[in-house]
């Protein structure tokens, strides 16, 4: 194993320093094929043995998690399981893309990724854009061009300002984050000095970045950008000097506005801002909108590459739990891909067939690298930019949340219910959740539990009020009216995990219901509260 492990690094070491090949599979072929044909051909190069397929109850689990944010019901894995359909997983995953679950749970994780600090989601204004947008399947550099070109006054694109808003104050912020969000590329470290170990990376980058931004400013509560602006920088050697625009790939653009506003300009300003802050409308647009030069240019032939392969990687890392390229703000020179004919081949179809991001998740999950199993048959696991072996994904609060909710509820109350009243119902769980989700922590790379969730689960009476009740309509409710341990340590077990219980599983859990015999109705809920709280269901395995 060990000759393995050192024969997958050399292949890496070739693999990250060639050239993307121009010969890239043909431009017809589905996105599931390629993604495994590349990963396959890595894994043999490698010579390492993938994990199997795994079972039709995990695929499932998998698929409702990632895709609609929330464990399956032990109804929807019964169906599932039982289907002799040859095309059920295809159905499976167009059905759950076409939910409106779907739009919520990936408009959450969008969320996440523009705004990772916390206190910059404000009121979930982009989640509310990230929505819509997604409910009418815009394209990704639609979007793109609404959250950095917000129109205040439509009403389709409301909560689209909310990305640049926040940040407007602090020009270098917003510089970085606009980079990192669409372009996988943090280049602060290029903001004192030229970056030390990445060649790519000069300040005339982090301030040729910045000329396409500094001119937006917050007038009055409303977006507002100067028609006029310089940047200047002082550089490691020489005089302080002026910046030009220059987009990431040395794309630079000439600007015959870049120059300080006079006293009069300055004085206009100030007035339109008041007038805004008053009337609530932003302040007219000017006939040279850097920002809007900045999204053109970022999109054009030759320079759209980051933009492509930022999405691509960050929807692998989604559904992968890592990217191809890690971390995911590192795309340069000195920090290639895992499989760079894989991420240039995945950028070339996402672009060629405009953005779509449905098209995108349905070919991965669709794969067989997706539904590879997670568990291998020696402690020794192989190279994890193989690919061979499913990574754990830890879930994410509202995940987590929601399928609390779902675990401790009787399922028959999920049973018969027309497709638009279970969605509602569904909805109904999701916004019941949103607040226990906001007490854990969003889970990041290297994920440990932390002593606030753990404390919470192990004492937090929020636990015992929301999920541990034994109510009308509750699990406890169910399991309690069972006359029969073993049929009731089974559902317990079906319901939580989504899967039968192992042999010794059943002989534990009855063991501990029959001690308790005076006392059922506790035993269950320590049971339930075992179960829920344990490793197998805090991950997406």
């Amino acid at each position: 194993m060990r000759l393995r492990l050192v024969l997958a690094a050399i292949v890496f070491t070739l693999t990250a320093n060639a050239s993307p090949a121009a010969d890239l599979p043909p431009a017809d072929r589905t996105v599931e094929t390629v993604v495994d044909d590349a990963i396959d051909a890595a894994i043999a190069s490698a010579g390492v043995t993938p994990a199997p397929q795994t079972d039709d109850a995990t695929v499932i689990r998998r698929l409702t998690l990632d895709l609609v944010g929330r464990i399956p019901t032990a109804g929807e894995v019964d169906a599932y399981v039982k289907s002799t359909d040859p095309r059920k997983r295809a159905n499976l995953v167009d059905h759950l893309i076409a939910s409106p679950g779907f739009t919520r749970h990936q408009a959450s994780q969008f969320e996440v990724m523009l705004s990772p600090d916390i206190e910059r989601r404000g009121s979930g204004a982009i989640r509310e854009y990230m929505t819509a947008a997604l409910k009418d399947n815009k394209p990704w550099d639609r979007i793109f061009r609404e959250l950095m070109l917000p129109d205040e006054s439509d009403p389709k694109q409301k909560g689209a300002a909310d990305f640049l808003r926040p940040r407007v104050t602090d020009a270098d912020k917003l510089t970085n984050d606009v980079s990192v969000a669409f372009f996988g590329v943090n280049v602060s470290c290029a903001q004192c000095h030229d970056h030390p170990l990445v060649k790519d990376w000069t300040q005339d980058h982090f301030y040729g970045m910045k000329a396409f931004l500094a001119r937006t400013y917050d007038a009055g509560g409303t977006l507002a950008e100067r028609g006029f602006g310089i940047v200047r920088f002082k550089p490691n050697k020489g005089a302080e000097k002026a910046a030009r625009m220059m987009f990431l790939t040395g794309t630079k653009v000439e600007d015959s506005t870049a120059r300080e506003m006079t006293k009069e300009e300055q004085k206009k300003e100030k007035d339109e801002a008041e007038a805004a802050k008053k009337t609530k409308k932003a302040p007219p647009k000017p006939a040279f909108s850097a920002r809007a030069k900045l999204v053109d240019v970022s999109l054009e032939k030759g320079n759209s590459d980051f933009f492509a392969r930022s999405i691509v990687n960050r929807m692998w890392h989604r559904f992968f739990g890592a990217g191809l390229v890690n971390p995911l703000d590192q795309m340069h020179s000195e920090n290639p891909p895992t499989h760079p004919d894989l991420l240039a081949w995945l950028a070339r179809d996402t672009a060629g067939h405009g953005y779509d991001l449905r098209r995108l998740i349905r070919g991965i999950v669709m794969s067989k690298t997706y539904s590879r199993g997670s568990r291998y048959p020696t402690e020794a696991l192989p190279d994890a930019r193989l690919f061979a072996v499913s990574r754990l994904k830890p879930l994410t609060p509202q995940q987590l949340a929601t399928s609390l909710k779902l675990a401790a509820a009787d399922p028959a109350g999920f049973d018969g219910k027309k497709p638009d009243e279970f969605e509602k119902l569904m909805e109904q769980y999701e916004s019941s959740a949103r607040g226990f989700a906001s007490l854990i922590a969003q889970p990041t790379e290297n994920f440990q539990i932390g002593v606030g969730e753990a404390l919470l689960f192990s004492n937090g009476d929020r636990i015992m009020k929301e999920f541990l009740t034994d109510g009308g309509g509750s699990l406890l409710a169910r399991l309690k009216a069972t006359k029969d341990p073993k049929e009731a340590a089974g559902f317990l077990v079906k319901v939580v995990y989504g899967r039968p219980p192992t042999d010794d599983e059943t002989s534990a859990l009855v063991a501990y219901v029959q001690k308790r015999s005076d006392r059922p109705a506790e035993a269950y809920r320590q049971l339930l509260w075992a179960l829920v709280t344990g490793p197998e269901f805090r991950f997406n395995y």
